[in-house]
């Protein structure tokens, strides 16, 4: 499938457009890649559970040639970690086919990660959710089930502080924080008695299918229909397992996610939604109705957060049903914004989209919202990189950050003391990119790809600049690249507890990118004002 070239028929981009709607309506849950983290976590915790074998293959059959999963710059750690201490579970269970094949893999697992960790600092690893618990537990889980074997170090800088604190607190009788309950595995022992924490939604606990297992257990809990809540949660498993044919991603259902950035990365380019009420009119019904006076999370069982809050605004505004974003105050930490209270960090696209949510209600929402906008694309700007590029804790390409904050500041940024600081951080942004297109017209973090090809030639054609035929020149190659690719598998780059791919999302953002380079060769595009 490609969408047509510049002049031909609107149809088939129409069909694209409507194909890629009537998909998430049927697959409400969203389409998001299995992981290797959260698939290793249920062979471990949930045997019983439907495609337990398959799973096991899964994992194999996704093992690197180094004896690693998952991918470079410290991505690896987590997910082989799962995949390990999975592996050696089965062995110990010794219930299973192709034992040897099982133990030949750990064994390289083992080796992998004995490397991976000895040459790991804590400072440099990538800023994944709860990577601060999950690995001191599977480091403790595999020395657990090693043997002889020298012991696994953690990296160098990371402690199990963190996680004694959080045991500590809920053995106390402290409720669980809504936040951990997305990674409550790392303390299923202590989550199965916690009376706060119980499945949401059709059936997950914090929307994750390893917490959920954590949280059923293999004991009295996974047997005992009479406690509330346990038919939900192995029929929101046994549903999960199913749709990956045994594998699993490691948040489901998504929801608010994956409909308000389809919709707003459409929209926002000017992509033609289908004609009549559907399935447009019922997605926008549902994210209006899924917003509170705190906003709205990805997930049921997930936090509301101010990245999906702003993000579900903004496709509202655009789609001509405006909500006023003044729930979004609770998550203000300064002239930033936090993605929720408590959060350990900070996400330059969560204030990105904050200054999207306000920005399109600017002049019609008071002096605050101003303030907000005009502080926000201040602190945007200096965040940015020295190279000009973007860095974000929600996804491993510096591509998606970039365009985040080239888009928004573009926008909502050119105003009043911002506006000088914000057309030299664009044209920046829009130097980096130039400079790092591939000699095939891609870009890419690793390799080039899709995704990462599509934020980039946003960045190049989403603005208002000034011509520059060198825009046109990239953006025509870049184009190109995306007409032969748009239909290939991706790598997962999104971060949760392992990286995923969010595969709407990501082929919404490849069609506006082609979308908006309807025109390169024509006008050879626009660019940087210098």
């Amino acid at each position: 499938m490609s969408l047509p070239a510049t002049g031909r028929d609107r149809v088939e981009q129409d069909r694209v457009v409507r194909d890629l709607l009537d998909g998430m309506a049927r697959e409400p849950w969203g389409q998001t890649s299995p992981s290797v983290y959260e698939t290793g976590r249920l062979v471990t915790l949930a045997p019983w559970l439907t495609g337990h074998a398959d799973r096991v293959r899964w994992l194999l059959a996704n093992q690197r040639p180094d004896g690693s999963w998952g991918a470079p710059d410290g991505y690896a750690i987590v997910p082989t970690l799962s995949a390990v201490e999975a592996l050696l579970a089965t062995l110990d269970r010794a219930d299973t086919d192709g034992e040897r094949r099982i133990a030949a893999a750990a064994d390289r697992g083992l080796r992998a990660l004995l490397d991976l960790l000895t040459r790991a600092d804590a400072a440099t690893l990538p800023d994944t959710p709860a990577a601060d618990l999950l690995i001191p537990v599977l480091v403790g889980q595999v020395n657990g089930r090693t043997g002889g074997r020298p012991p696994l170090p953690l990296p160098a800088g990371m402690d199990a502080g963190r996680l004694i604190a959080v045991r500590r607190s809920l053995e106390s009788g402290a409720p669980v924080p809504y936040k951990l309950l997305h990674a409550a595995e790392t303390v299923a022992d202590l989550v199965r008695d916690a009376p706060d924490a119980r499945p949401a939604g059709p059936g997950g606990v914090g929307a994750s299918p390893a917490a959920t297992a954590a949280w059923l257990g293999s004991g009295p809990v996974a047997s005992a229909p009479s406690i509330g809540g346990v038919d939900a949660a192995r029929s929101y498993l046994d549903t999960v397992a199913r749709r990956h044919g045994g594998p699993v991603p490691c948040a489901v259902p998504t929801t608010v996610f994956e409909r308000s950035w389809v919709l707003s990365t459409l929209a926002r380019a000017g992509v033609p939604m289908p004609a009549g009420p559907e399935p447009v009119g019922g997605m926008v019904r549902e994210l209006a109705a899924a917003l509170g006076p705190d906003g709205t999370a990805a997930g049921p069982g997930l936090p509301a957060d101010a990245d999906t809050t702003s993000v579900t605004l903004y496709a509202l505004a655009l789609l001509g049903q405006p909500v006023d974003p003044g729930c979004l105050w609770a998550y203000r930490v300064g002239p930033q914004f936090c993605t929720w209270p408590g959060e350990n960090g900070v996400s330059v696209t969560t204030n990105a989209h904050v200054l999207d949510a306000f920005g399109i209600h600017h002049g019609e929402s008071g002096h605050n919202h101003a303030i907000a906008v005009e502080q926000l694309a201040i602190w945007l700007c200096e965040q940015q990189n020295a190279d000009g590029s973007w860095i974000d804790r929600w996804h491993a390409s510096l591509y998606y950050a970039t365009s985040c904050c080239v888009l928004a500041l573009d926008r909502f940024g050119r105003i009043g003391t911002a506006s000088r600081a914000v057309a030299t951080a664009i044209d920046r942004a829009a130097a980096w990119v130039l400079a790092t297109q591939r000699p095939d017209g891609s870009w890419g973090r690793w390799a080039g790809t899709t995704e990462e090809t599509a934020y980039a030639m946003h960045v190049l054609l989403g603005v208002r600049s000034a011509p520059d035929p060198r825009i046109g020149e990239a953006a025509a190659r870049g184009r190109a690249y995306l007409q032969a690719t748009i239909d290939r598998p991706g790598p997962a780059l999104w971060h949760d507890k392992d990286l995923y791919r969010p595969a709407a999302i990501v082929r919404a953002a490849t069609i506006a990118a082609l979308h908006l380079g309807r025109d390169v060769g024509r006008d050879m595009g626009r660019g940087p004002s210098t």
